[in-house]
């Protein structure tokens, strides 16, 4: 009775008004379980591709009716009949009938919603939360949050070249306080903006977006409005960057504020801003394809912060194979539609976790209210989670199921804390 018996498609809008795909999984026992998938704005180069129609009388070319028809006249035959439960058989089944190595032919969302949607039905099927059916007995540690509280770069219309300016909750006793200190910092931050004229627009992921002279005067803002709340910086809360340094990377060399610096140039700017703020996390310092410029910096800096990859790594085993043999990052940003299957997906976290590296599961700049995330961060107890600021619907979306998570847990959650990055 847990069998599959038909996929439904729809085109809906994502958090940046670009259509996304939105797929219904239906079982033969009347299950139904529906699945988002998002879409970045950042996208590193390597990552698998997304289906598009290309038609610039709609959505400027974003739409994706194409991959919903995918998904209900291609799709619909490979899944047919799997029991839900058979994830891995079921994800494999798609990956070979798309015949790529990127998923050009049917698409990463296409392929990522069905995959998505099947976990869920399962789930529901044998009712159960989703992490529990996705982590079994062992799901039980609640994520230290990222939240990105000022945006620059490609998510905000702005003069900051770095992309993220996170703080992360360390030393919070659980997961719910640890939201409550992030909000705190948050409205302590848009009373900073708003005492200096400094505009409060916000970029994609919830955080403040103000024109600012240099990235240095974002983190002495996010200090300031840490010290406003009464929190401690660094021990109490804690400082991350993603930098999407590929966006201002040409010809070896990395250009912002007016200036340009070689990798050993980089490497000297890291580490003083290491020196003089509480920064734990440096997501993309260099650009994706710079592996020499990786091995040095990771080689300079792995015993002061956590390296993070993202484009780097694209959430692609063979990416993270090299990156491991290369000596690059301590981290891994993990992002479902970068890889397009959940199986693919806790594939490439495996192998990175063997290898020491810290693991990030991370939202994208053009999010929904799907929740997968979340419940993906506690099944893997993977320790941290990347979902923006704590504003906005569809990051707040991850947050809630969190704290519902940590209920339903009781006495059995344990927040990540300082734990979650001592691999670096």
């Amino acid at each position: 009775m847990s069998r599959i018996i038909a996929l439904h498609a729809r085109e809906i809008l994502d958090s940046r008004a670009q259509p996304t795909l939105e797929v219904e999984v239906v079982l033969a026992d009347g299950i139904i379980a529906r699945a988002q998938v998002p879409s970045g704005a950042s996208i590193g180069s390597h990552e698998a591709i997304e289906m598009r129609d290309h038609d610039a009388t709609r959505y400027l070319g974003k739409g994706v009716l194409t991959a919903k028809n995918i998904v209900e006249e291609k799709l619909i035959h490979v899944v047919t009949d799997f029991d839900v439960t058979e994830q891995r058989a079921i994800d494999y089944a798609m990956i070979s009938a798309d015949g790529s190595d990127n998923k050009r032919n049917f698409g990463a969302n296409s392929i990522l919603a069905v995959s998505l949607a099947v976990a869920k039905a399962a789930a529901v099927s044998l009712n159960i939360s989703l992490f529990r059916y996705l982590g079994g007995v062992d799901a039980h540690i609640l994520p230290v949050p990222l939240m990105n509280i000022i945006n620059g770069g490609a998510h905000a219309n702005n003069s900051i070249d770095f992309q993220e300016f996170m703080i992360m909750p360390l030393g919070a006793a659980n997961f719910q306080e640890a939201i409550a200190w992030g909000a705190e910092v948050y409205k302590a931050l848009l009373a900073q903006l708003t005492k200096r004229n400094l505009s409060t627009a916000l970029g994609d992921e919830g955080g403040f977006a103000p024109d600012i002279e240099n990235n240095r005067a974002a983190l002495d803002y996010i200090l300031k409005a840490i010290d406003d709340t009464g929190l401690k910086p660094g021990s109490q809360i804690a400082l991350a960057l993603d930098v999407a340094a590929t966006e201002f990377y040409s010809k070896k060399i990395y250009s912002f504020e007016n200036k340009r610096f070689n990798v050993g140039e980089m490497i000297t700017y890291y580490r003083s801003l290491i020196n003089d703020y509480p920064i734990v996390s440096i997501e993309d310092p260099l650009a994706e394809d710079d592996w020499e410029g990786w091995a040095q910096l990771t080689k300079s800096l792995k015993a002061k912060v956590q390296i993070v990859g993202d484009d780097l790594f694209v959430t692609n085993y063979k990416r993270i194979e090299l990156g491991i043999a290369n000596g690059s990052a301590t981290g891994l940003l993990v992002k479902l539609n970068q890889i397009g299957t959940l199986t693919e997906t806790i594939q490439a976290m495996r192998i990175a976790d063997r290898a020491g590296y810290g693991l990030i599961v991370s939202h994208r700049s053009g999010e929904t209210e799907d929740t997968t995330i979340a419940d993906l961060s506690v099944a893997t107890n993977c320790g941290q989670i990347k979902t923006g600021a704590p504003a906005r619907g569809e990051r707040i979306a991850k947050y809630n199921q969190l704290l519902r998570i940590e209920d339903e847990l009781g006495e059995m959650a344990k927040y990540a804390g300082s734990a979650a990055i001592k691999k670096f």
